[in-house]
């Protein structure tokens, strides 16, 4: 376990480029802060790490005995030609170095990096090791189903394990391997966000339960339950910031008002003040054209006035 150097909130989680929603991060939060509590120890797992925005918040909840381990290809090449497409079309900006930077901006030491593809992960993590898997790797069905075996695999029973890209319509890969593992594999959906799906191959009930008691004491979160397959689903998400009360928005149309009214004011004060500058430049240009003229006319009246007293 590495210890924590500076305080992670979702503002310094946004300084991490990523794609880690404030949803989800509470959700991670209120997720791995549980575990602790309640259970024995057990080791964390991210498959697919991108820079390391997730990974930073997962890394705070490791207990003394835990390892936190991260799988990522990183910069290296993908083992076939699909996935090294995917790689370099998607996380072309993604190098080793970077991602143990943002890490370590945040903690002490490193988790323990296997440096590869997910496939390997299992020459890594122990079987039933594992009290919490993040999935946010290949987007291209037969790793992910692949990642899906592998989670499986090393979770405890009452271990929960993340799927990110679960509905977008850019990753059906993802979406196709993570419903067939609800389908025919038994795992068991405990909440969605609108980026990732909460599930575990225990029993999702007693979770889903302690879930809704404290999304019940949240205000900043959101929820709602749909009925799935037998049981409830919890959906998730930020509450959107209300609308200003009716009088708050009668008197920002007034002041809105007031602002055309002085904004008009100054534009006829700017107008006049051009009008008055060019006035000035003609007739200082007259004056000077003039002046020669009144100068030729002053020596003229002066001989005038010496050959008169000659």
């Amino acid at each position: 376990m590495s210890a924590v150097k500076a305080e992670i909130t979702p503002k310094s989680l946004d300084r991490i480029p990523g794609w880690f929603w404030g949803t989800d991060q509470r959700l991670f939060e209120w997720i791995l802060s549980g575990q602790a509590t309640e259970n024995s120890p057990g080791d964390l797992l991210e498959l697919g790490t991108y820079l390391g925005k997730s990974a930073v918040m997962i890394g705070a909840h490791a207990r003394p005995g835990e390892v936190f381990t991260v799988c990522d290809l990183f910069e290296s090449e993908a083992p076939e030609a699909a996935n090294d497409a995917e790689t370099s079309r998607s996380y072309s900006a993604l190098t080793r170095d970077r991602f143990e930077e943002n890490y370590l901006t945040f903690h002490d030491a490193l988790p323990r990096i296997v440096h590869g593809p997910t496939s390997i992960v299992l020459d890594h993590v122990a079987a039933e090791s594992c009290r919490f898997v993040h999935v946010d790797a290949s987007h291209l069905y037969v790793h992910v189903r692949q990642d899906v075996m592998s989670a499986r695999k090393v979770l405890r029973p009452d271990g929960i394990v993340v799927f990110d890209d679960y509905r977008s319509v850019h990753t059906p890969g993802v979406a196709m391997a993570v419903w067939e593992a609800v389908a025919n594999l038994g795992l068991a959906p405990i909440c969605v966000s609108t980026q990732k799906l909460y599930a575990t191959w225990g029993d999702a009930a007693p979770v889903r339960e302690r879930l809704l008691r404290w999304l019940e004491s949240r205000e900043d979160l959101w929820h709602t339950t749909d009925a799935f397959d037998g049981w409830e689903l919890v959906r998730v998400n930020q509450i959107k910031k209300p609308a200003p009360p009716a009088g708050d928005a009668a008197t920002l149309r007034k002041l809105g008002e007031e602002l055309q009214r002085t904004t008009a004011e100054l534009r006829k004060a700017m107008a006049e003040s051009r009008a008055a500058t060019q006035a000035l430049k003609k007739a200082t240009s007259e004056i000077s054209l003039a002046g020669p003229v009144v100068r030729r006319a002053v020596r003229w009246t002066r001989r005038v006035a010496r050959r008169g007293r000659a």
